[in-house]
Protein backbone atom coordinates (compact mmCIF):
# COMPACT_ATOMS: atom_id res chain seq x y z
CA UNK A 1 0.00 0.00 0.00
CA UNK A 2 1.53 3.44 -0.99
CA UNK A 3 -1.77 5.61 -0.49
CA UNK A 4 -1.09 8.45 2.08
CA UNK A 5 -4.86 9.33 2.53
CA UNK A 6 -6.85 9.44 5.66
CA UNK A 7 -10.56 7.92 5.09
CA UNK A 8 -12.59 10.00 7.68
CA UNK A 9 -16.60 9.51 8.23
CA UNK A 10 -17.34 11.50 5.21
CA UNK A 11 -14.51 12.69 3.00
CA UNK A 12 -10.67 11.55 2.89
CA UNK A 13 -8.17 13.64 4.46
CA UNK A 14 -4.74 14.18 2.53
CA UNK A 15 -1.78 13.73 5.01
CA UNK A 16 1.51 14.76 4.72
CA UNK A 17 4.13 11.68 2.85
CA UNK A 18 6.41 11.23 5.35
CA UNK A 19 6.45 13.26 9.20
CA UNK A 20 9.06 15.71 9.69
CA UNK A 21 9.56 15.39 13.46
CA UNK A 22 8.71 18.57 14.03
CA UNK A 23 5.60 19.92 15.40
CA UNK A 24 2.61 21.18 13.40
CA UNK A 25 0.96 24.48 13.57
CA UNK A 26 -1.97 25.29 15.56
CA UNK A 27 -4.48 25.77 13.26
CA UNK A 28 -8.43 26.90 13.51
CA UNK A 29 -9.20 23.59 12.86
CA UNK A 30 -7.46 22.36 15.60
CA UNK A 31 -8.70 24.99 18.53
CA UNK A 32 -12.10 24.01 16.47
CA UNK A 33 -11.47 20.67 17.75
CA UNK A 34 -10.25 21.29 20.85
CA UNK A 35 -13.27 23.24 21.97
CA UNK A 36 -15.81 20.16 20.63
CA UNK A 37 -13.65 17.33 22.22
CA UNK A 38 -13.06 19.72 25.57
CA UNK A 39 -15.99 21.94 25.92
CA UNK A 40 -17.67 20.15 29.09
CA UNK A 41 -14.39 20.40 31.03
CA UNK A 42 -14.82 23.88 30.26
CA UNK A 43 -18.63 24.53 30.65
CA UNK A 44 -18.00 22.67 34.00
CA UNK A 45 -15.33 24.42 35.70
CA UNK A 46 -17.06 27.79 34.43
CA UNK A 47 -20.14 26.25 36.19
CA UNK A 48 -18.25 25.48 39.24
CA UNK A 49 -16.90 28.87 39.92
CA UNK A 50 -20.34 30.34 38.82
CA UNK A 51 -22.28 28.33 41.31
CA UNK A 52 -19.78 29.43 43.99
CA UNK A 53 -19.68 33.63 43.50
CA UNK A 54 -23.66 33.07 43.60
CA UNK A 55 -23.75 31.26 46.52
CA UNK A 56 -21.12 34.11 47.76
CA UNK A 57 -23.60 36.75 46.33
CA UNK A 58 -26.97 35.03 48.16
CA UNK A 59 -25.18 34.28 51.61
CA UNK A 60 -23.20 37.25 51.64
CA UNK A 61 -24.30 40.14 53.94
CA UNK A 62 -24.91 43.16 52.26
CA UNK A 63 -23.11 46.50 53.48
CA UNK A 64 -24.31 49.85 52.43
CA UNK A 65 -21.87 52.90 52.39
CA UNK A 66 -22.90 56.67 53.37
CA UNK A 67 -20.89 59.69 52.54
CA UNK A 68 -20.57 63.01 54.53
CA UNK A 69 -18.84 65.85 53.27
CA UNK A 70 -16.83 68.71 54.41
CA UNK A 71 -14.86 71.69 53.36
CA UNK A 72 -11.77 72.78 55.02
CA UNK A 73 -10.32 76.25 55.29
CA UNK A 74 -6.67 76.22 55.51
CA UNK A 75 -5.31 79.29 57.89
CA UNK A 76 -2.26 79.79 55.11
CA UNK A 77 -0.56 82.93 53.93
CA UNK A 78 1.98 83.33 52.08
CA UNK A 79 3.19 83.64 47.98
CA UNK A 80 0.68 81.75 45.80
CA UNK A 81 2.81 79.13 45.61
CA UNK A 82 3.88 78.50 48.95
CA UNK A 83 0.12 79.10 49.84
CA UNK A 84 -0.49 76.07 47.22
CA UNK A 85 2.25 74.14 48.87
CA UNK A 86 1.12 74.42 52.92
CA UNK A 87 -2.76 73.98 51.69
CA UNK A 88 -2.07 70.60 50.20
CA UNK A 89 0.21 69.86 53.55
CA UNK A 90 -2.51 71.44 55.47
CA UNK A 91 -5.34 69.23 54.13
CA UNK A 92 -3.22 65.92 54.26
CA UNK A 93 -2.59 66.51 57.92
CA UNK A 94 -6.40 67.03 57.99
CA UNK A 95 -7.23 63.61 56.99
CA UNK A 96 -4.88 61.98 58.90
CA UNK A 97 -6.45 63.75 62.15
CA UNK A 98 -9.99 62.36 60.78
CA UNK A 99 -8.29 58.45 60.74
CA UNK A 100 -7.11 59.02 64.36
CA UNK A 101 -7.93 57.24 67.40
CA UNK A 102 -9.70 59.67 68.62
CA UNK A 103 -12.15 60.80 66.63
CA UNK A 104 -13.10 57.18 65.93
CA UNK A 105 -13.02 56.47 69.45
CA UNK A 106 -15.39 59.37 69.75
CA UNK A 107 -17.61 58.05 67.62
CA UNK A 108 -17.35 54.41 69.19
CA UNK A 109 -18.34 55.56 72.03
CA UNK A 110 -20.77 58.30 70.85
CA UNK A 111 -22.98 55.24 68.94
CA UNK A 112 -22.32 52.26 71.56
CA UNK A 113 -20.48 50.94 68.54
CA UNK A 114 -18.43 48.56 71.38
CA UNK A 115 -21.69 46.67 71.82
CA UNK A 116 -22.82 46.12 68.81
CA UNK A 117 -21.94 42.22 67.51
CA UNK A 118 -21.48 43.88 63.90
CA UNK A 119 -18.20 45.35 65.54
CA UNK A 120 -16.93 43.02 68.52
CA UNK A 121 -18.23 39.81 67.28
CA UNK A 122 -16.11 36.95 68.99
CA UNK A 123 -15.48 34.35 66.09
CA UNK A 124 -14.06 36.24 63.35
CA UNK A 125 -15.29 35.34 59.82
CA UNK A 126 -13.55 33.00 57.17
CA UNK A 127 -12.55 36.12 55.22
CA UNK A 128 -11.58 38.06 58.09
CA UNK A 129 -9.35 35.06 59.21
CA UNK A 130 -7.59 35.17 55.52
CA UNK A 131 -7.21 38.86 56.12
CA UNK A 132 -5.71 39.17 59.77
CA UNK A 133 -3.24 35.73 58.13
CA UNK A 134 -2.21 37.98 55.47
CA UNK A 135 -1.63 41.28 57.57
CA UNK A 136 0.22 38.79 59.81
CA UNK A 137 -2.18 39.55 62.81
CA UNK A 138 -3.49 36.90 64.52
CA UNK A 139 -7.32 35.57 64.88
CA UNK A 140 -7.28 33.34 67.65
CA UNK A 141 -10.15 34.61 69.75
CA UNK A 142 -9.30 36.50 72.88
CA UNK A 143 -8.25 34.23 76.44
CA UNK A 144 -8.86 37.59 78.55
CA UNK A 145 -12.40 36.49 79.76
CA UNK A 146 -10.99 33.07 80.57
CA UNK A 147 -8.13 34.69 82.22
CA UNK A 148 -10.34 37.05 84.26
CA UNK A 149 -12.17 33.67 85.36
CA UNK A 150 -9.62 32.26 86.76
CA UNK A 151 -8.34 35.62 89.06
CA UNK A 152 -9.24 36.16 92.18
CA UNK A 153 -11.82 38.31 93.75
CA UNK A 154 -9.55 41.49 94.10
CA UNK A 155 -8.29 40.64 90.44
CA UNK A 156 -12.07 40.77 88.33
CA UNK A 157 -12.09 44.97 88.56
CA UNK A 158 -8.70 45.16 87.12
CA UNK A 159 -9.39 42.32 84.72
CA UNK A 160 -12.52 43.43 83.66
CA UNK A 161 -11.42 47.00 82.78
CA UNK A 162 -8.83 45.17 80.86
CA UNK A 163 -11.35 43.23 78.84
CA UNK A 164 -13.44 46.86 77.94
CA UNK A 165 -10.62 48.18 76.67
CA UNK A 166 -9.71 45.43 74.27
CA UNK A 167 -13.27 45.23 73.47
CA UNK A 168 -13.03 48.76 72.75
CA UNK A 169 -9.81 48.76 70.66
CA UNK A 170 -11.42 46.21 68.95
CA UNK A 171 -14.58 48.04 68.11
CA UNK A 172 -11.90 50.93 66.64
CA UNK A 173 -9.99 48.78 64.69
CA UNK A 174 -13.29 47.21 62.85
CA UNK A 175 -14.46 51.17 61.98
CA UNK A 176 -10.95 52.16 60.63
CA UNK A 177 -11.75 49.08 58.46
CA UNK A 178 -15.12 50.20 57.84
CA UNK A 179 -14.55 53.58 57.06
CA UNK A 180 -12.25 56.03 54.55
CA UNK A 181 -11.60 59.53 54.11
CA UNK A 182 -10.61 61.34 50.83
CA UNK A 183 -10.02 64.27 49.11
CA UNK A 184 -12.10 65.06 46.26
CA UNK A 185 -9.62 65.72 43.73
CA UNK A 186 -8.12 69.14 44.39
CA UNK A 187 -10.59 70.81 46.13
CA UNK A 188 -10.61 71.41 49.78
CA UNK A 189 -13.37 69.08 50.18
CA UNK A 190 -12.70 65.71 52.30
CA UNK A 191 -15.08 62.77 52.01
CA UNK A 192 -15.69 60.67 55.17
CA UNK A 193 -17.20 57.39 54.44
CA UNK A 194 -18.44 54.65 56.45
CA UNK A 195 -20.18 51.02 55.77
CA UNK A 196 -22.21 49.13 57.34
CA UNK A 197 -24.93 46.63 57.75
CA UNK A 198 -27.66 48.50 57.77
CA UNK A 199 -28.45 51.91 55.75
CA UNK A 200 -29.44 53.90 59.12
CA UNK A 201 -26.10 52.87 60.76
CA UNK A 202 -24.08 53.87 57.78
CA UNK A 203 -25.63 56.86 57.57
CA UNK A 204 -25.07 57.07 61.43
CA UNK A 205 -21.54 56.52 61.52
CA UNK A 206 -20.24 58.51 59.16
CA UNK A 207 -22.71 61.65 60.01
CA UNK A 208 -21.04 60.97 63.98
CA UNK A 209 -17.62 60.66 62.46
CA UNK A 210 -18.14 64.35 60.74
CA UNK A 211 -19.12 65.57 64.13
CA UNK A 212 -15.94 63.80 66.06
CA UNK A 213 -13.67 65.33 63.75
CA UNK A 214 -15.02 69.00 64.13
CA UNK A 215 -14.70 68.07 67.29
CA UNK A 216 -11.60 67.16 67.68
CA UNK A 217 -10.43 70.10 65.28
CA UNK A 218 -12.01 72.60 67.63
CA UNK A 219 -10.00 70.76 70.65
CA UNK A 220 -6.86 71.27 68.94
CA UNK A 221 -7.22 74.91 68.26
CA UNK A 222 -8.21 75.15 71.72
CA UNK A 223 -5.74 73.44 73.24
CA UNK A 224 -3.01 75.29 70.83
CA UNK A 225 -4.68 78.44 71.78
CA UNK A 226 -4.36 77.70 75.47
CA UNK A 227 -0.54 76.89 75.24
CA UNK A 228 0.14 79.86 73.17
CA UNK A 229 -1.82 81.98 75.95
CA UNK A 230 0.20 81.09 78.49
CA UNK A 231 3.28 81.58 76.67
CA UNK A 232 1.56 84.94 76.12
CA UNK A 233 0.37 85.47 79.85
CA UNK A 234 4.62 84.78 80.69
CA UNK A 235 5.70 87.04 77.73
CA UNK A 236 3.21 89.99 79.01
CA UNK A 237 4.56 89.82 82.53
CA UNK A 238 8.74 90.09 81.56
CA UNK A 239 7.24 92.81 78.89
CA UNK A 240 5.66 94.84 81.96
CA UNK A 241 8.77 93.97 83.87
CA UNK A 242 10.80 95.52 81.23
CA UNK A 243 8.81 98.45 80.62
CA UNK A 244 8.24 99.12 84.82
CA UNK A 245 12.37 99.78 84.67
CA UNK A 246 12.58 101.77 81.25
CA UNK A 247 10.00 103.80 82.82
CA UNK A 248 11.67 104.20 86.30
CA UNK A 249 15.20 104.97 84.15
CA UNK A 250 13.27 108.05 82.11
CA UNK A 251 11.73 109.51 85.03
CA UNK A 252 15.28 109.36 87.44
CA UNK A 253 17.00 110.83 84.38
CA UNK A 254 14.15 113.60 83.51
CA UNK A 255 14.62 114.78 87.45
CA UNK A 256 18.31 115.40 86.65
CA UNK A 257 18.71 115.96 82.73
CA UNK A 258 22.52 115.89 82.24
CA UNK A 259 22.76 115.02 78.09
CA UNK A 260 19.83 115.28 76.28
CA UNK A 261 20.81 112.29 73.86
CA UNK A 262 20.91 110.13 76.49
CA UNK A 263 17.04 111.38 77.42
CA UNK A 264 15.64 111.14 73.94
CA UNK A 265 17.34 107.10 74.08
CA UNK A 266 15.88 106.39 77.14
CA UNK A 267 12.20 107.67 75.74
CA UNK A 268 12.63 105.77 72.73
CA UNK A 269 13.44 102.43 74.75
CA UNK A 270 10.21 103.17 77.13
CA UNK A 271 8.40 104.06 73.76
CA UNK A 272 8.89 100.90 72.08
CA UNK A 273 8.39 98.91 75.63
CA UNK A 274 5.29 100.17 76.07
CA UNK A 275 4.13 99.43 71.70
CA UNK A 276 5.37 95.85 72.66
CA UNK A 277 3.26 95.26 75.77
CA UNK A 278 0.45 96.80 74.36
CA UNK A 279 0.37 94.73 70.83
CA UNK A 280 1.03 91.47 73.28
CA UNK A 281 -1.63 92.09 75.48
CA UNK A 282 -3.69 92.31 72.71
CA UNK A 283 -2.02 89.02 71.58
CA UNK A 284 -3.30 87.47 75.10
CA UNK A 285 -6.52 89.19 74.34
CA UNK A 286 -7.58 87.48 71.24
CA UNK A 287 -5.71 83.96 72.61
CA UNK A 288 -8.33 83.89 75.50
CA UNK A 289 -11.28 84.76 73.03
CA UNK A 290 -10.20 81.89 70.67
CA UNK A 291 -10.33 79.29 73.95
CA UNK A 292 -13.43 80.87 75.04
CA UNK A 293 -14.97 80.78 71.47
CA UNK A 294 -13.22 78.34 69.51
CA UNK A 295 -13.71 78.23 65.34
CA UNK A 296 -13.41 74.89 63.43
CA UNK A 297 -11.51 74.86 60.19
CA UNK A 298 -13.95 72.20 58.85
CA UNK A 299 -17.72 72.38 58.03
CA UNK A 300 -19.77 69.69 57.37
CA UNK A 301 -21.76 70.56 53.54
CA UNK A 302 -23.35 67.54 53.01
CA UNK A 303 -24.52 64.90 55.79
CA UNK A 304 -24.60 61.38 54.72
CA UNK A 305 -27.71 60.23 53.16
CA UNK A 306 -29.76 56.32 53.08
CA UNK A 307 -27.97 54.63 50.29
CA UNK A 308 -30.85 53.03 48.31
CA UNK A 309 -28.49 49.97 47.32
CA UNK A 310 -26.01 48.23 48.62
CA UNK A 311 -22.58 48.70 47.84
CA UNK A 312 -20.92 45.50 48.55
CA UNK A 313 -20.99 42.70 47.46
CA UNK A 314 -20.84 43.78 43.82
CA UNK A 315 -23.16 40.89 42.28
CA UNK A 316 -23.08 41.82 38.91
CA UNK A 317 -18.78 42.34 38.87
CA UNK A 318 -18.23 39.11 41.36
CA UNK A 319 -20.78 37.21 38.72
CA UNK A 320 -18.49 38.28 35.99
CA UNK A 321 -15.35 37.88 37.68
CA UNK A 322 -15.91 34.76 38.50
CA UNK A 323 -17.00 33.57 34.87
CA UNK A 324 -13.88 35.11 33.49
CA UNK A 325 -11.65 33.07 36.10
CA UNK A 326 -13.84 30.16 35.59
CA UNK A 327 -13.06 30.03 31.61
CA UNK A 328 -9.39 30.55 32.25
CA UNK A 329 -9.22 27.74 34.33
CA UNK A 330 -11.77 25.79 32.60
CA UNK A 331 -9.34 26.46 29.15
CA UNK A 332 -6.05 25.74 31.34
CA UNK A 333 -7.41 22.07 33.01
CA UNK A 334 -8.75 21.28 29.60
CA UNK A 335 -5.26 21.83 27.54
CA UNK A 336 -3.71 20.17 30.33
CA UNK A 337 -6.33 16.95 29.73
CA UNK A 338 -5.72 17.11 26.55
CA UNK A 339 -2.32 17.69 26.46
CA UNK A 340 -2.11 14.36 29.04
CA UNK A 341 -4.76 12.04 27.43
CA UNK A 342 -3.35 9.35 25.24
CA UNK A 343 -6.96 8.09 23.97
CA UNK A 344 -7.21 7.85 20.20
CA UNK A 345 -9.45 10.75 19.33
CA UNK A 346 -8.52 11.56 15.72
CA UNK A 347 -7.20 9.54 12.31
CA UNK A 348 -3.87 11.34 12.93
CA UNK A 349 -2.70 10.28 15.98
CA UNK A 350 -2.48 6.60 14.46
CA UNK A 351 -1.63 7.61 10.79
CA UNK A 352 1.47 9.71 12.29
CA UNK A 353 2.64 7.26 14.89
CA UNK A 354 2.27 4.19 12.95
CA UNK A 355 2.83 5.38 9.69
CA UNK A 356 -0.02 3.99 8.00
CA UNK A 357 -1.72 4.51 4.55
CA UNK A 358 -5.23 4.92 6.13
CA UNK A 359 -6.86 5.39 8.83
CA UNK A 360 -11.03 5.10 9.16
CA UNK A 361 -13.86 6.90 11.21
CA UNK A 362 -16.60 5.03 11.42
CA UNK A 363 -19.68 6.81 13.75
CA UNK A 364 -21.76 4.74 16.61
CA UNK A 365 -24.98 3.60 14.32
CA UNK A 366 -27.88 5.20 15.28
CA UNK A 367 -29.50 1.02 15.27
CA UNK A 368 -28.73 -1.59 17.91
CA UNK A 369 -25.92 -2.98 17.87
CA UNK A 370 -25.41 -6.37 16.10
CA UNK A 371 -28.06 -5.70 13.35
CA UNK A 372 -25.58 -6.90 10.28
CA UNK A 373 -25.13 -10.52 11.95
CA UNK A 374 -29.17 -10.38 12.45
CA UNK A 375 -29.61 -9.26 8.79
CA UNK A 376 -27.61 -12.02 7.65
CA UNK A 377 -29.33 -14.28 9.90
CA UNK A 378 -33.03 -12.97 8.53
CA UNK A 379 -31.79 -14.66 5.17
CA UNK A 380 -32.65 -11.79 3.24
CA UNK A 381 -31.52 -12.31 -0.73
CA UNK A 382 -31.54 -8.43 -1.69
CA UNK A 383 -28.07 -7.25 -3.85
CA UNK A 384 -28.97 -3.65 -3.38
CA UNK A 385 -27.16 -1.36 -0.99
CA UNK A 386 -30.50 0.24 -0.39
CA UNK A 387 -31.67 -2.60 1.04
CA UNK A 388 -28.73 -2.50 3.66
CA UNK A 389 -28.31 -0.25 6.69
CA UNK A 390 -24.91 1.20 6.28
CA UNK A 391 -23.27 2.52 9.52
CA UNK A 392 -21.78 5.99 8.60
CA UNK A 393 -18.55 5.80 7.68
CA UNK A 394 -18.21 1.79 6.46
CA UNK A 395 -18.99 2.54 2.80
CA UNK A 396 -15.76 4.77 2.36
CA UNK A 397 -13.46 1.89 4.17
CA UNK A 398 -15.77 -0.75 2.14
CA UNK A 399 -14.31 1.01 -1.15
CA UNK A 400 -11.06 1.34 0.11
CA UNK A 401 -11.35 -2.53 0.86
CA UNK A 402 -12.14 -3.25 -2.58
CA UNK A 403 -9.36 -1.39 -4.42
CA UNK A 404 -7.34 -4.01 -2.50
CA UNK A 405 -8.79 -6.98 -4.56
CA UNK A 406 -8.80 -5.03 -7.63
CA UNK A 407 -5.46 -6.61 -8.52
CA UNK A 408 -5.59 -9.82 -6.69
CA UNK A 409 -7.83 -11.71 -4.55
CA UNK A 410 -7.32 -10.73 -0.75
CA UNK A 411 -7.36 -12.36 2.65
CA UNK A 412 -7.96 -9.35 5.58
CA UNK A 413 -8.14 -10.09 9.31
CA UNK A 414 -9.70 -7.63 11.68
CA UNK A 415 -8.61 -7.76 14.87
CA UNK A 416 -9.74 -5.01 17.86
CA UNK A 417 -6.82 -3.74 20.28
CA UNK A 418 -9.51 -4.67 22.97
CA UNK A 419 -12.57 -6.63 23.80
CA UNK A 420 -15.44 -4.59 22.52
CA UNK A 421 -14.23 -2.71 20.41
CA UNK A 422 -16.36 -3.65 17.05
CA UNK A 423 -14.34 -5.85 15.34
CA UNK A 424 -16.93 -8.65 14.51
CA UNK A 425 -19.54 -5.83 13.70
CA UNK A 426 -16.87 -4.64 11.05
CA UNK A 427 -15.89 -7.87 9.45
CA UNK A 428 -19.45 -8.33 9.12
CA UNK A 429 -20.35 -5.24 7.58
CA UNK A 430 -17.28 -5.20 4.82
CA UNK A 431 -18.34 -9.06 3.89
CA UNK A 432 -21.64 -7.91 3.09
CA UNK A 433 -20.54 -4.53 1.32
CA UNK A 434 -18.38 -6.88 -0.40
CA UNK A 435 -21.00 -9.69 -1.28
CA UNK A 436 -23.42 -6.64 -2.40
CA UNK A 437 -20.44 -5.01 -4.76
CA UNK A 438 -20.83 -8.80 -6.82
CA UNK A 439 -17.52 -10.24 -5.31
CA UNK A 440 -17.74 -13.81 -4.30
CA UNK A 441 -16.97 -13.38 -0.40
CA UNK A 442 -16.38 -15.68 2.69
CA UNK A 443 -16.85 -14.33 5.95
CA UNK A 444 -15.09 -16.70 8.99
CA UNK A 445 -15.29 -16.29 12.54
CA UNK A 446 -12.14 -17.13 13.83
CA UNK A 447 -12.48 -15.47 17.37
CA UNK A 448 -11.83 -18.47 19.67
CA UNK A 449 -12.91 -16.22 22.79
CA UNK A 450 -16.03 -14.76 22.12
CA UNK A 451 -17.42 -15.60 18.74
CA UNK A 452 -20.27 -13.26 18.48
CA UNK A 453 -20.61 -13.75 14.91
CA UNK A 454 -21.71 -17.48 15.13
CA UNK A 455 -23.96 -17.16 18.18
CA UNK A 456 -25.94 -14.13 16.25
CA UNK A 457 -25.35 -15.85 12.27
CA UNK A 458 -25.26 -19.50 12.85
CA UNK A 459 -26.33 -20.70 16.39
CA UNK A 460 -27.42 -24.05 15.62
CA UNK A 461 -24.52 -25.12 13.12
CA UNK A 462 -23.12 -28.26 14.03
CA UNK A 463 -20.02 -27.79 11.87
CA UNK A 464 -17.17 -25.24 10.99
CA UNK A 465 -14.10 -23.86 11.01
CA UNK A 466 -12.83 -26.23 14.00
CA UNK A 467 -14.12 -29.22 12.00
CA UNK A 468 -13.14 -27.80 9.03
CA UNK A 469 -9.20 -27.57 9.95
CA UNK A 470 -9.25 -31.37 9.95
CA UNK A 471 -11.43 -32.59 7.16
CA UNK A 472 -10.99 -29.91 4.09
CA UNK A 473 -14.08 -31.81 2.47
CA UNK A 474 -16.26 -30.20 5.21
CA UNK A 475 -15.75 -26.93 4.06
CA UNK A 476 -18.82 -27.41 1.45
CA UNK A 477 -21.22 -28.08 3.95
CA UNK A 478 -19.85 -25.79 7.04
CA UNK A 479 -19.36 -22.87 4.89
CA UNK A 480 -23.18 -21.45 5.12
CA UNK A 481 -24.82 -19.64 1.78
CA UNK A 482 -25.88 -16.73 3.18
CA UNK A 483 -26.63 -14.67 -0.41
CA UNK A 484 -25.87 -15.82 -3.72
CA UNK A 485 -22.39 -14.31 -2.92
CA UNK A 486 -21.94 -14.20 0.48
CA UNK A 487 -20.82 -17.35 2.87
CA UNK A 488 -20.20 -17.48 6.06
CA UNK A 489 -17.82 -20.09 8.04
CA UNK A 490 -18.91 -20.60 11.56
CA UNK A 491 -16.43 -20.92 14.19
CA UNK A 492 -17.58 -24.49 15.40
CA UNK A 493 -16.66 -26.10 18.95
CA UNK A 494 -12.99 -25.34 20.19
CA UNK A 495 -11.34 -27.83 22.49
CA UNK A 496 -8.02 -26.69 23.52
CA UNK A 497 -5.88 -25.24 20.54
CA UNK A 498 -8.05 -22.26 18.93
CA UNK A 499 -8.51 -22.29 15.23
CA UNK A 500 -6.12 -19.27 14.47
CA UNK A 501 -3.25 -20.58 16.35
CA UNK A 502 -3.47 -24.14 14.19
CA UNK A 503 -3.65 -22.33 11.29
CA UNK A 504 -0.78 -20.94 11.90
CA UNK A 505 1.16 -24.00 11.73
CA UNK A 506 0.27 -24.94 8.30
CA UNK A 507 -0.66 -28.44 9.19
CA UNK A 508 -4.20 -28.29 8.68
CA UNK A 509 -6.12 -29.35 6.09
CA UNK A 510 -7.65 -26.08 5.43
CA UNK A 511 -5.23 -23.86 3.22
CA UNK A 512 -6.14 -19.75 2.24
CA UNK A 513 -4.59 -20.55 -0.89
CA UNK A 514 -7.35 -22.85 -1.96
CA UNK A 515 -9.94 -20.23 -0.71
CA UNK A 516 -8.69 -17.65 -2.86
CA UNK A 517 -9.21 -19.78 -5.54
CA UNK A 518 -13.03 -20.00 -4.91
CA UNK A 519 -13.75 -16.54 -3.25
CA UNK A 520 -12.69 -13.21 -4.74
CA UNK A 521 -12.64 -11.82 -0.65
CA UNK A 522 -12.45 -13.46 2.47
CA UNK A 523 -12.46 -11.40 6.04
CA UNK A 524 -11.33 -13.33 8.84
CA UNK A 525 -12.64 -12.28 12.74
CA UNK A 526 -9.87 -12.70 15.27
CA UNK A 527 -10.06 -12.37 18.37
CA UNK A 528 -9.40 -8.94 20.27
CA UNK A 529 -5.41 -8.45 20.56
CA UNK A 530 -5.41 -7.97 24.40
CA UNK A 531 -7.30 -11.03 25.27
CA UNK A 532 -5.55 -14.17 22.90
CA UNK A 533 -2.56 -14.38 20.83
CA UNK A 534 -4.15 -15.55 17.78
CA UNK A 535 -3.68 -12.33 16.25
CA UNK A 536 -0.05 -12.73 16.52
CA UNK A 537 -0.60 -16.31 15.19
CA UNK A 538 -2.75 -15.76 12.20
CA UNK A 539 -1.24 -12.49 10.72
CA UNK A 540 1.54 -13.78 9.26
CA UNK A 541 -1.12 -16.03 7.35
CA UNK A 542 -2.91 -13.42 6.25
CA UNK A 543 -2.63 -11.14 2.99
CA UNK A 544 -3.45 -8.01 5.47
CA UNK A 545 -4.76 -7.11 9.15
CA UNK A 546 -7.17 -3.81 10.13
CA UNK A 547 -6.76 -2.76 13.16
CA UNK A 548 -9.72 -1.90 15.34
CA UNK A 549 -9.77 0.95 17.92
CA UNK A 550 -12.68 2.53 19.93
CA UNK A 551 -12.86 6.23 20.15
CA UNK A 552 -12.37 7.85 23.31
CA UNK A 553 -11.38 4.91 25.37
CA UNK A 554 -8.14 2.94 23.44
CA UNK A 555 -4.81 4.47 24.27
CA UNK A 556 -2.34 5.35 21.09
CA UNK A 557 0.08 3.58 23.20
CA UNK A 558 -1.61 0.04 23.41
CA UNK A 559 -2.40 1.16 19.15
CA UNK A 560 0.99 1.18 18.76
CA UNK A 561 2.15 -1.75 20.36
CA UNK A 562 -0.24 -4.13 18.80
CA UNK A 563 0.94 -2.42 15.19
CA UNK A 564 4.41 -3.24 16.13
CA UNK A 565 4.07 -6.59 17.61
CA UNK A 566 2.17 -7.52 14.26
CA UNK A 567 4.65 -6.34 11.99
CA UNK A 568 7.77 -7.91 14.22
CA UNK A 569 5.69 -11.41 13.02
CA UNK A 570 5.58 -10.24 9.26
CA UNK A 571 2.16 -9.22 9.42
CA UNK A 572 0.98 -6.30 6.85
CA UNK A 573 -0.89 -3.58 8.55
CA UNK A 574 -3.17 -2.53 5.91
CA UNK A 575 -4.97 0.37 8.04
CA UNK A 576 -6.60 1.35 11.00
CA UNK A 577 -10.45 1.68 11.88
CA UNK A 578 -11.59 4.22 14.89
CA UNK A 579 -14.92 2.67 15.81
CA UNK A 580 -17.66 4.00 18.15
CA UNK A 581 -16.45 7.92 16.76
CA UNK A 582 -19.30 10.44 17.70
CA UNK A 583 -21.10 11.82 14.97
CA UNK A 584 -19.54 15.29 15.61
CA UNK A 585 -16.38 13.68 15.17
CA UNK A 586 -17.15 11.61 12.66
CA UNK A 587 -18.69 14.78 10.26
Amino acid sequence: MTSSTIFSGVSPISLPPAPTGGNSPLTLRDMLFFIRMRWLWIAATTFAFLVLAGSYVLTAEPTFVANTQLVIVPQVSGSEAQRAFAEDAFIEGQLEIAKSSDVVGGTVTALGLDTDPDFVDQTPSLQDRAKNWLMGASSEPDTASQEAAGAGPRDRQPQQQIEDGRIRDRAIATLLNMMGVRRIGSSTIIEISAAASTPQKAVDIADTLARQYIQKNIAMKANASRQYSEWLTRFVSEQQRGLAEAASALASFTSNPRDQFKLAELQSATDARRTLYENTLNQLTEAKQRITYPVSDATIVSRATLPLSKARPRSTLIIAFAAAVGLGVGFALALIRHAGDRRIVRPNQIADAGGLPFVTLLATSRTSNGHSARFLAAGTGSSTAAAYPVIPGMAELSATVVGLRRKRRVVIGIVAVNPGGGASTIACELAVLSSISGAQTLLIDAAAQKSSLSKSIAPHSSTGLVDVLDNGELIRTAALPLTPTLKFLPLGKVVAVSPAIRLSSRRTQLSFAELKKEFDAIFVDISAFSASPDANAIAPELDGVLVVTSHGHTTIDDTMHVIETLRNVGAEILGAIINHAPKRIES
